[in-house]
């Protein structure tokens, strides 16, 4: 059996600001319109044999927007991890080979270990390398991928690697991002291979090689998984004995040390997209250069990205330009300093700005919620709630809403009384009333929502129930 295992951990801010901590890269549709990464990263392993379904590995503030993406993608069953923290690849992995084991007693499962934010155009090439990796993963090796440079690239590891051309090679050494001289001298000498942290090998000596090598993070993993619980569809780890783990990646606690480590050369359009340099190296271009989304206008423009997506942008006279535009941010730069943008995500989150964090549009488990205007004393939501779902029973001690029905069916609960509106039809929740909103019709449903009071902060909500498991803000 070959399980996917897609980790998700990550909250990167490199594509800021369409990427943000609350919804980073793996779940937008950056490269494919219909597909965000993390769903075509799944898709990857399909045709590919005896593959189960798949676990995930996220941290807890995403477990929503997995399971929700999962259920688009069509995956009806899967396991997923919730991490406690962010400690490194090497416990996330052991978490997942230990929740396999568990899964299939009777076996020893193989592990596909992808990344769920990397681009791979060649999926056929993706999966012959993949059927290479089995061969040997059977035989006992920890095989890893490594892709064939296209250039002398100082932002990715390498491998060097011996051996024989064709098949799993053996390791030589894992060189961390060198400088440019180096990068150079490694691309010239054909033996070396980006990093791409993909990796297949058997759950069983995965976990036996940690044990060896980094034993401390196999008693974590261990404690972490036999004190679990279940939490709706989700894994929670025992978080006591995962935040004692200490932070490493699978390399260093294991690949680097192992005598058991192999690479298979692979050569099928692989890009990480850690920058908008990445992206625009892999969505497509304009006969002028230019890669465009939503709604955008160009005149006498080359070589530039532009992004859109509420409003009309209309980009003159200029080149080699970076140009993101989201309901509540602008983000312009020359091309070549789109890494950069870091520094102005490092600003945001000193002046504790929110749009480091969250679009205007926040995802929840029942659907997701959009500020439209704000101002003293008042704020005005758009809520769309999806069938069969509904928000807590929950009440606030600061602020009074009223509810407008654009469309759909709501059944509100209001104090001791349960009302059923359809459009155009509205309801009010004084300061302190118990209330809730159910959506039990086919189609989402759609509110207006406007909030009045002295603060109207989200933390301001006291959930008395929730299907979702989720307390008091």
């Amino acid at each position: 059996m070959l399980i996917p295992v897609v980790l998700s951990g990550g909250s990167g801010t490199r594509l800021w600001p369409l990427s943000r901590e609350a919804m980073p890269k793996q779940f937008l549709r950056l490269v494919h319109p219909q597909q965000s990464m993390l769903q075509t990263t799944l898709s990857r392993a399909d045709g590919l044999p005896n593959v189960g379904s798949p676990i995930v590995v996220c941290n807890e503030e995403h477990r929503f927007l997995i399971a929700d993406q999962l259920r688009q993608g069509g995956v009806k069953s899967a396991e997923i991890i919730l991490e406690p923290a962010g400690k490194g690849t090497a416990i996330a992995i052991a978490t997942a080979a230990l929740v396999a084991k568990r899964r299939h007693v009777d076996s020893d499962p193989l592990l596909l270990v992808l990344p769920s934010d990397h681009v791979v155009e060649d999926v056929a090439a993706f999966q012959r390398a993949v059927n290479i990796a089995v061969g040997a993963a059977r035989n006992g090796q920890l095989v890893t991928f490594g892709v064939v440079p296209r250039y002398a690239a100082t932002g990715f590891g390498y491998i060097e690697c011996g051996g024989e051309r064709e098949g799993a090679r053996p390791i030589l050494r894992f060189v961390e991002k060198p400088d440019k001289a180096r990068a150079e001298s490694f691309f010239a000498d054909g033996s070396f291979l980006w990093n791409s942290g993909m990796f297949l090998f058997s759950a069983d000596v995965f976990f036996r090689e940690l044990d060896v090598h980094a034993p401390d993070i196999a008693a974590a993993a261990l404690a972490a998984v036999n004190g679990a619980s279940g939490d709706l569809d989700f894994i929670r780890l025992e978080p006591v004995a995962f935040r004692g783990s200490r932070a490493a990646s699978v390399d260093v606690a294991v690949m680097e040390l192992t005598r058991r480590a192999a690479v298979v050369p692979l050569d099928a359009g692989w890009n990480d997209v850690g920058s908008w340099q990445g992206v625009q190296s892999v969505v497509g271009r304009d006969e002028r250069g230019n890669v465009l989304r939503g709604d955008v206008l160009l005149e006498d423009t080359r070589d530039s990205l532009v992004f859109s997506t509420s409003r009309l942008v209309a980009v003159l006279g200029v080149d080699d330009l970076v140009v993101v535009e989201t309901k509540d941010a602008v983000f312009v730069c020359p091309r070549d300093r789109a890494e950069d943008v870091r520094g102005i995500v490092g600003r945001l989150k000193a002046e504790s700005r929110s749009e480091c964090s969250e679009q205007r549009e926040v995802h929840r488990p029942w659907g997701s919620y959009e500020s439209i205007d704000a101002g003293h004393g008042y704020q005005v939501k758009r809520l769309l709630i999806n069938s069969g779902c509904a928000i807590s029973l929950q009440r606030h001690r600061q602020r009074a809403e009223h509810w407008v029905v654009v469309s759909g069916t709501a059944r509100i609960t209001r104090g001791e009384e349960t009302l059923t509106l359809t459009a155009d039809q509205s309801t009010y929740i004084p300061v302190g009333m118990v209330h809730r909103i159910e959506n039990p019709g086919p189609e989402p449903l759609r509110i207006i929502e406007v909030q009045s009071g002295g603060y109207l902060g989200e933390d301001d909500i006291e959930r008395l129930d929730d299907r979702y498991g989720r307390g008091s803000l």
